[in-house]
């Protein structure tokens, strides 16, 4: 196993400082495909606003592929069923615990079969709300309030949870948010461009986390 790691940390390094990210593919049935002009509008929005310099060219990867060791950065989504196979769940734990990033934002509907699926990934974590305080709530716009909520379904509070590392956040799950919403194209859904750049300025403090911690 150890050997196994080092591997996957020497090829996860060979990629640390490309700005590459990708959308995950999972099985169980959900879509995964959806709010496709999303990850295409943040990047494009990072670029222009924080100096980043990524591939706009949106890549997918398995979850249990070694590819995802290419990407600092993965973002997932969807609206129903998550599986992560034992293979799928022992492999994104070892990108995690090797450097990678994870942003999972609940398109409503995924909650109770992502944190199910999670405990394969990490059997001994559990999801804790992340503070308003955490500089991912500040790192390039103010959020001092935390998760911005972009669309209404059930009248909750959006919230933020994370599955920390020796102290890195390297899961963050958005939940009651719907920040890829925000981010596809106006017309898709229609939202007011003060809302729209709510949620492209909070995807951008998570991008800036993921690619400097």
């Amino acid at each position: 196993m150890k050997v196994l790691i080092s591997l996957f940390f020497f090829l996860f390094s060979l990629f640390l400082f490309s700005q590459d990210v990708a959308i995950l593919k999972y099985k169980g049935g959900g879509d995964w495909y959806s709010n496709p002009t999303a990850l295409p509008n943040l990047v494009k929005y990072c670029n222009d606003n924080i100096d980043t310099n990524i591939n706009e060219s949106i890549q997918t990867v398995e979850a249990g592929s070694i590819d995802i060791f290419q990407f600092p950065f993965l973002h997932m989504t969807g609206h129903g069923n998550v599986f992560f196979s034992d293979d799928d769940a022992e492999n994104l734990r070892n990108y995690l615990i090797s450097g990678g990033f994870l942003h999972i934002d609940d398109n409503y509907g995924m909650e109770p079969y992502i944190t199910r699926e999670l405990k394969k990934v990490f059997p001994n974590n559990e999801l804790i709300e992340i503070p308003k305080d955490h500089k991912i709530f500040s790192l390039a716009f103010e959020f001092p309030n935390g998760l911005p909520k972009i669309h209404e379904h059930d009248g909750k509070a959006p919230q933020a949870f994370g599955i920390f590392q020796d102290s890195r956040l390297v899961l963050l799950f958005t939940f009651e948010s719907d920040l890829g919403d925000g981010w596809e194209d106006q017309e898709v859904h229609n939202d007011p461009e003060d809302v729209r750049e709510k949620a492209l300025k909070m995807g951008a403090n998570i991008v800036k986390y993921a690619f400097e911690n």
